[in-house]
């Protein structure tokens, strides 16, 4: 929105508090309230009154679009539509509190790899939109918000046509308008959207709209000559490869038969300019309702495509027995579960077979505990030695004509030695039974242990000396590498609120990071060397420290 004109008195609006104004627009102002419940800020776009009646039916069709459309991370998300007590229509959306990307490039260009995460962003919800049969018509940096968490979130649907073959421009931002919509007979449809897209990203990266000329006339009139005639002139920064300019020269080609096809080709096109740059692509998110339609986007890893997964709820989901059915018995089907092509299973809902039998676990086998051994530890005994009882006595042979010793006096050496050698018995057959009911520990062979080792070579240790300052409008970080080699380079990430975004490469060992108008500003730093290896564990630097 512009500022162009003072807004209009906020409406009283039941169930919220109004806070201040946020901006005007040539047909609408948007103020933030506070809701009361569910407690939170919102932003309500309110209709002027003078054009609150002819423009009702837009503005209808303008909530129902994005309500149709507002689940998508990069889209702003719609709560309720209503009209107030004085006529006006309205609509309450999410309050995103940073300054919309218009106000960033003109504070200054945006850096690359931050340029091309908004522009996939953005090409997603794109896309999206396109699917459900809607072209936006008007994308350009001041219709593109960002959120509490720092994320892109396209809005202002509000000359947007469900007829992909409208021929009628209306409200169009002519510094971002493709030629045909600037003919005498206009027309839009998905390519001149593709077209918006690339001059949105050239715009954030030159810090001014694409056919804009620094000291020379840039009214209205002189815009659209350059847009129909001029080639589209060079991004002038050293820092942008030749292959992204011919992704954007492309995507605003003058032919839209020359253009990308679909929002979708041009998100996969700057994906790979992120790869080559060193960059993590930025995911292309994409909700579709019907996905047979998108069995070409599947095979993607980076494009994620969300469908609606149903289960049949009158089939059975039972395990199917295996083997065939009983005599007279009828088979019953395995219920229906439609995903997206190629999309994962959702394990909730997936029907497994039975595991095989596994091993019982260690801790629960019951084993004999070891009988400590009789004598000493260190001594090895042979295991089938039997201990020898004592020998029996030996009775002498009565002498010749010796007279015969009473029966009670001859029989007490044989009981003595039936005595010994029944207890040699006993002893043998208890020596057995200990053996098996307590074997003794096989002696274990010595093994010797050694450091582990590094496959690839020594571990790549982390930076140091890492340091942080604030000036003006940004945050200077440095730090030290304490094993130089050739070919070394860093991966640096910024803390947000969320957690931490995309790695970027630098090769010197410093890097610049836009305030944004916090107080502190935090990243992490790898060491990666020239073969791909990087540091196991990230530095944390902020500033200030």
């Amino acid at each position: 929105m512009s500022a162009r004109r003072a807004p209009a008195a906020p409406p009283s609006l039941p169930g919220f508090s109004y806070v201040k104004p946020l901006g005007s627009g040539g047909f609408a102002d948007v103020f933030l309230y506070e809701q009361h419940l569910p407690r939170r800020r919102v932003a309500v776009k309110v209709l002027l009154p003078d054009v609150a009646a002819a423009s009702t039916a837009q503005f209808t069709s303008e909530a129902n679009t994005m309500a149709m459309l507002s689940s998508h991370p990069a889209i702003v998300t719609i709560f309720e539509a209503g009209v107030s007590a004085d006529g006006r229509p309205y609509l309450v959306m999410e309050y995103c509190p940073g300054p919309n990307l218009q106000v960033r490039y003109r504070r200054e260009p945006f850096g690359l790899a931050e340029a091309l995460r908004a522009g996939v962003a953005v090409v997603a919800a794109v896309e999206t939109a396109h699917r459900a049969g809607v072209v936006h018509r008007d994308i350009k940096p001041a219709n593109i918000l960002v959120t509490a968490y720092n994320r892109p979130a396209l809005t202002d649907f509000g000359i947007a046509s469900t007829n992909v073959a409208e021929s009628e421009a209306v409200g169009l931002s002519v510094p971002w308008s493709p030629p045909e919509a600037l003919a005498e007979a206009p027309t839009s449809g998905v390519r001149a959207d593709v077209y918006q897209l690339g001059a949105t990203i050239y715009t954030l990266l030159a810090g001014r709209s694409p056919f804009e000329i620094p000291g020379e006339s840039n009214q209205t009139t002189a815009l659209i000559d350059r847009i129909e005639r001029t080639p589209l002139p060079s991004l002038g920064r050293a820092d942008v490869p030749e292959a992204l300019f011919a992704v954007l020269a492309r995507a605003m080609a003058k032919d839209p038969a020359h253009r990308f096809a679909t929002a979708l080709e041009l998100g996969r096109a700057l994906q790979e300019v992120e790869i080559s740059l060193g960059f993590a692509p930025t995911m292309i998110d994409i909700l579709d309702d019907h996905p047979a339609a998108a069995l070409d986007d599947v095979d993607d890893e980076l494009t994620r495509v969300r469908g609606i997964v149903t289960i049949a709820p009158d089939e059975d989901t039972r395990a199917r027995p295996t083997g065939p059915p009983a005599q007279g018995a009828t088979e019953i089907a395995p219920a229906t579960i439609d995903r997206v092509p190629g999309a994962p299973a959702d394990d909730a809902t997936v029907i497994r077979s039975p595991r095989a039998g596994s091993s019982v676990a260690d801790e629960t086998v019951l084993r004999p505990r070891h009988a400590p051994p009789p004598g000493d530890d260190t001594v090895l005994r042979d295991r089938g030695a039997v201990p020898a009882g004592p020998p029996a006595p030996q009775v002498p042979p009565a002498a010749a004509g010796e007279a015969a010793s009473p029966p009670t006096k001859r029989r007490w050496p044989l009981v003595v030695a039936a005595s010994i050698v029944a207890i040699a018995v006993v002893g043998v057959v208890g020596s057995f039974l200990a053996q098996l009911a307590f074997p003794e520990d096989d002696p274990q062979p010595e093994t010797s242990s050694a450091a582990p080792q590094d496959p690839l070579g020594t571990t790549i240790p982390q930076i140091v000396d890492g340091s942080g300052v604030l000036v003006a409008d940004e945050a200077q970080f440095s730090w030290g590498n304490p094993d130089p080699q050739g070919g070394d380079y860093y991966l640096w990430r910024e803390k947000e609120i969320d957690g931490v975004g995309e790695s970027r490469r630098v090769d010197d060992a410093a890097v610049d990071v836009p305030r944004d108008g916090a107080d502190r500003v935090c990243i992490e730093v790898f060491l990666a060397r020239a073969d791909g290896r990087v540091a196991d564990e990230p530095v944390t630097i902020c500033a200030p420290e």
